[in-house]
Order: structure tokens, then sequence, then C-alpha cells
């Protein structure tokens, strides 16, 4: 039944069946439940052009998604994330209609502050819902968080390998030029370290359907200032490789 709303974005049909619903198409069942979702080209075609990966599933359409699988760790697939909510979330659906039940998320996203260097991990605790993918997913609500067991394992995980990071709140929105000074202060204050477009959906997606999902944001460019700096995020080829085959070994313990 639908909650009516001044508001469409804040109304709520808490009927768990849809028009169009992945769970009914019947598709095969990936290989494996484990799966790493990166925001990494680059990682991608080094994978790729060291034959460490493999073709595991072509998904065909106007918008073609290519899932592979590691050839040493088979358990493993891996796939090139979609930017914004509808496109990576609404993506995650349909993994998990083919079974994936194990999911780490791995990605860059802007710091709110100026102190989170580049590199620096942030393990996602949740999210502020500033976007509007989510609420079609999880009633109206200002923050959404993840598993606590499941960020508990990451950290678990980290700190026995001494590997520094940060936990906390990022700020998903849809607007990536709309993030003016006086919002960005306000999600600081409120708790977020790292501004992204994906994470509140994601979250929203593994309850609805129940999966396990975790995610590690790297520190990337700074909006935190006056003036943007891109402080050369994308170019961090050694921490974006690493992140992803540290992913590799977080998403068979969560």
């Amino acid at each position: 039944m639908v909650n009516k709303n001044e508001f469409p974005v804040l109304e709520f049909d808490d009927d768990t069946d849809s028009v169009v619903n992945p769970f009914r198409w019947n598709l095969e069942p990936f290989s494996t439940d484990k799966l790493i979702i990166t925001f990494f080209p680059d990682v991608m075609e080094n994978l790729k052009k060291n034959d460490l990966i493999e073709l595991e599933r072509h998904f065909s359409g106007e918008n073609p998604v290519d899932i592979y699988r590691f050839k040493e760790q088979r358990d493993v697939m891996i796939t090139l994330g979609y930017v914004g909510c509808p496109a990576c979330a609404g993506n995650l659906e349909v993994f998990a209609a083919c079974g994936a039940k194990k999911i780490m998320f791995c990605g860059g996203g802007g710091v709110l502050d100026k102190n989170i260097k580049v590199g620096e991990l942030l393990v996602v605790e949740g999210a502020i819902r500033d976007e509007g993918f989510s609420y079609r997913y999880v009633k109206p609500s200002r923050y959404i968080y993840t598993d606590k067991k499941i960020t508990g394992k990451i950290s678990s995980y980290l700190e026995e390998h001494k590997i520094p990071y940060l936990t906390g709140l990022t700020w998903t929105t849809d607007a990536m030029f709309r993030e003016t000074r006086a919002f960005v202060e306000l999600r600081k204050n409120e708790g977020a370290k790292i501004v992204e477009m994906e994470q509140a959906g994601c979250i929203a997606v593994s309850q609805f359907r129940g999966f396990d999902y975790g995610a590690i944001i790297y520190g990337g460019d700074d909006v935190s200032q006056d003036e943007w700096d891109t402080r050369s995020w994308d170019k961090r080829n050694g921490i974006r490789y690493n992140l992803v085959m540290l992913c590799l070994e977080l998403v068979k313990i969560i």
C-alpha cells in the first residue's frame, strides 16, 4: 500500500513485488555468489591485459554489462560499476537475481575534510540519503546503515593486517554539480566523510533483497575547500589496484 505524501520521493509502497522484477525472469545463476563492484576501469583493463580474469556473463542491451571471474580464485567475480544509484544499484538487483549474495564495493569519493588523505580508506558504515532511488526500497529516513556484522568483519581484517582505515558515513547525492559550500558543510557536520553517488542505493537494495554488502571508498578529490582540488585522485593506479586485491580477500569473509 502506498503511503501518500506531498512530495513524491517520500511516498513508499510496502508491496515487495513490482511490474518489472528481475527475480521473476528465471535468470541463469552465476557460477559463484561472490562479486566485487569496482569503479576503476584502469584496474579492469590491467586484469584483462594480464589474463587474470575471464568473462562470466554478458548482459546485452542499451547499457551492456560484463561480469568477469578471476581465473585463479574462481569463486570471485568482478564487474565495473555504473555511476549513480539507478545504474549501479539497479544492476546490483539483477546480479542478486542471478545469485550474488556477497558483494564488496570499492571506489573513490570526494572528501569533505581536507585532512583525509588521497588513498585513505573509508569503511562505509552508512549513508545520508540525499537521492531518490533508495526511497523505493526502504522507508524514508535521513540515514541508511550497513550491516554492523559485515563492517565489523571488514574492520577486523584490516586491523589484523595492519591496514590503516577510517569508518563513517558517506553523503550519497544524485547531483554532482550541486555540491554547494553550504551543503558540504551541512553534510560534514552530520558526520559524512566522503561524498559519492551510489552507497544509499546499494545499501537499500542489499537490505531489501537480503544479501551481504560491504563497501570501501578511498579518499579522492577534495570538495571541502572554496576551490575544487582533484588531487589527481583518478591517477592513483597503485592504490586502486591494491584496493581491488584487498576486496578480493574481503568478499570471502563477509
